[in-house]
């Protein structure tokens, strides 16, 4: 069985339309194929779907799940980012739209020096951590996961969105260790909060179909703390073009496998349920 829920198309970031995503899972023989794109609602960014266009996507999403009802489950969801300066009422923000689902994702570091995306260009997140934090990567990476705690244990969301994003860049800027002591802290509090919050952790492989990061989300370690929190886990893509939309699957299942997980969770008609998982797998 295949699944995805964290799928970007043309209305927000993403290359291709819906209805060329939901063609492309079908030939990729996936059962269920979920929408997220990126949303501030009441706001927007050049990456986030603009604030008029909610309305549209819902309907256009919901008519296309009529019209390939006998192909393929299709969700209309939302990557909603949270951002406690505004962003911060998920059940205010999307009332008018009766999403199917959440995925709740931090993207935005902010204090009063301004406010930078961590998974932007490299010299770009360079330079936010200089202007906003003094290259103090300890205080970033701790507002990082702190606002990611806010999130889950204030808003009703389903899923996780990539729950160490902030280690996009670190390969190359270096402004943390993750064998430090304090970072574990930082995970496993984390891992808490998202068992607290009944929450699915996506395993995505984003990162590794961009060619940003040689992982999935979340590393080995986190994903360890997940299972012993008892979180339930999902395969993402975090798709922006058809050819994405399951790359590196095999590789996000052994992950889980090796953590220890002996199932995966889905998401279909307002339940979550579950499916096995091969522990013979090998990569």
């Amino acid at each position: 069985m295949k699944t995805n829920y964290h799928t970007h198309t043309t209305f927000c970031d993403g290359k291709n339309t819906p209805e060329e995503m939901i063609l492309g899972a079908i030939e990729r023989n996936f059962s269920i194929l979920g929408f997220s794109s990126h949303s501030m609602y009441p706001h927007s960014s050049d990456w986030h779907m603009a604030v008029l266009n909610h309305k549209n996507y819902f309907e256009s999403v919901r008519e296309l799940a009529k019209k390939y009802s006998d192909k393929i489950k299709i969700y209309a969801g939302l990557e909603a980012d949270y951002i406690p300066e505004f962003c911060c009422d998920f059940k205010w923000q999307y009332r008018d739209f009766s999403p199917d689902y959440l995925i709740g994702s931090v993207h935005y570091l902010t204090n009063k020096k301004g406010f930078f995306t961590v998974d932007d260009k490299l010299e770009n997140v360079k330079e936010g951590l200089e202007r906003l934090y003094s290259n103090d990567g300890k205080k970033a990476v701790c507002e990082y996961f702190d606002r990611q705690r806010q999130m889950l244990l204030s808003q009703k969301i389903l899923i996780l969105g990539h729950a160490d994003l902030i280690r996009i860049r670190n390969e190359h800027l270096k402004f943390f260790d993750e064998g430090d002591s304090w970072y574990k802290k930082e995970l496993k509090a984390t891992a808490k909060a998202a068992a607290k919050a009944g929450v699915i952790v996506e395993i995505n492989t984003g990162g590794l179909a961009r060619k940003n990061i040689d992982d999935v989300y979340p590393s080995a370690e986190f994903l360890d703390y997940f299972r012993q929190e008892g979180c339930p886990v999902t395969f993402s893509s975090d798709a922006h073009a058809v050819q994405n939309l399951d790359f590196a699957f095999d590789r996000a299942e052994l992950a889980a496998v090796r953590a220890g997980y002996t199932e995966a969770a889905y998401f279909e008609d307002g339940q979550i349920k579950f499916r096995p998982l091969d522990g013979r797998l090998k990569y």
